[in-house]
């Protein structure tokens, strides 16, 4: 579980969350650029799960989807973990 709290792009989604938050608490109007903000955060927060989601499938000898950018190393996944 500690691999996937602290990974880069979970980490990276919650720093960008809590950037917009700020941004909300200084009473800044809300425009299409705020909008766009909370959006692309929201597509980002689910890549980053997507990808947590994929290697776990993947560390328990599950197949990934072929756009995954872990697509093809589950074996070197799998192997990896069952090593532990």
């Amino acid at each position: 579980m500690r691999k996937y709290l602290f990974g880069t792009g979970l980490f990276g989604v919650i720093m960008g969350g809590v950037a917009l938050l700020r941004a909300l608490r200084n009473n800044a109007p809300f425009t299409w650029r705020v909008a766009l903000a909370w959006v692309s955060w929201g597509i980002s927060l689910a890549l980053a799960v997507g990808a947590i989601l994929d290697v776990r499938r993947a560390g328990r000898g599950g197949l990934v989807a072929p756009d995954s950018p872990i697509a093809g190393q589950e074996d070197k996944i799998l192997r990896k973990r069952l090593a532990r």
